[in-house]
């Protein structure tokens, strides 16, 4: 790359991959409760596990997704992940939700601080965030 390309680096194109990828997220979300609350359905949880591996992808992008998922330390949350996957996949879905729930636990806990100051952020969650467990003001 040129010292001319990155000058021209277009953030609203930028801005507009993040929101997509957040929606994708939103969506991975809502299919995957979705499938919780309909019995474990396993097409909804594929659907949900689907959109949201893609919203993360195009939110850290495919370098840093591929990273985060190969780094030595990261290798536990990666293995139970994927496993969990392919027993929704296998038609075992309660097995298969509790080694993702594992899983995004040891893979993102890189990433709690960042979202706790987040959430804490958003008006009635951030109350009663704060009213359950009372945290200083120097972590915000």
């Amino acid at each position: 790359m040129s010292e001319n390309d990155l000058m021209c680096f277009d953030h609203g194109k930028f801005r507009k991959l993040a929101e997509i990828g957040i929606g994708l997220i939103g969506f991975g979300i809502f299919f995957t409760f979705l499938g919780i609350l309909l019995f474990f359905d396993r097409g909804l949880l594929a659907l949900g596990n689907i959109f949201s591996l893609a919203g993360v992808a195009i939110l850290l992008g495919w370098r840093s997704t591929l990273a985060l998922f190969t780094n030595r330390a990261n290798y536990k949350g990666s293995a139970s992940f994927l496993l969990g996957l392919f027993f929704i996949f296998v038609r075992w879905p309660i097995v298969g939700i509790l080694l993702e729930i594992y899983g995004c636990v040891f893979l993102f806990s890189g990433f709690w601080s960042s979202i706790k100051v987040f959430l804490y952020h958003i008006p009635v969650l951030g109350w009663v965030i704060r009213f359950i467990s009372p945290v200083a003001e120097s972590e915000l």
